[in-house]
C-alpha cells in the first residue's frame, strides 16, 4: 500500500482497564482496524494522566501502582477511512460503556512503506 500526502490521525485516549468481554479495548480497537485495512495503528502506554471522570491521576509510579494507566491508540490514514473506522470506535465505546477522547488531526504523511525482509 501507498499512502503520501494529506492524511487525518485519528487518537484515541482510554483506559488500561477498559475491555470488551476479555479483551483490552485498545487492542479490540487495533484488532478492527486491521481487519478494516487501515495502513496501521500504534498503542502507547502513558505513565501518568487523568480523564473527565477521574479524581484520581493514575501514574506508574512505585509507590502508587496503578492498574489503569491511560493508552493512547494512533491511527494514520486516508481522511475517507478514518472517517469510516468512526461509527467503530463509537460502537466499541458504547459496547464498553467506559469514558474516553478522540480527536482527529490533519497531518502529512511523508512515508509509509514496509520493510523489506
Amino acid at each position: 500500500m501507498k499512502l503520501s500526502g494529506e492524511g487525518k490521525l485519528l487518537r484515541v485516549f482510554l483506559g488500561e482497564l477498559d475491555k470488551v468481554g476479555h479483551q483490552s479495548l485498545y487492542e479490540a480497537i487495533v484488532l478492527k482496524a486491521r481487519e478494516m485495512g487501515l495502513a496501521g495503528a500504534t498503542v502507547t502506554r502513558g505513565v501518568s494522566g487523568f480523564g473527565a471522570g477521574s479524581r484520581v491521576i493514575h501514574t506508574a509510579k512505585i509507590l502508587r501502582l496503578s492498574e489503569d494507566l491511560p493508552f493512547v491508540v494512533e491511527i494514520v490514514d486516508e481522511e475517507e477511512k478514518i472517517m469510516k473506522f468512526l461509527p467503530v470506535i463509537d460502537e466499541l465505546f458504547e459496547k464498553v460503556g467506559c469514558g474516553g477522547l478522540v480527536t482527529i488531526e490533519k497531518v502529512e504523511i511523508i512515508k509509509y512503506t514496509s520493510g523489506k525482509r
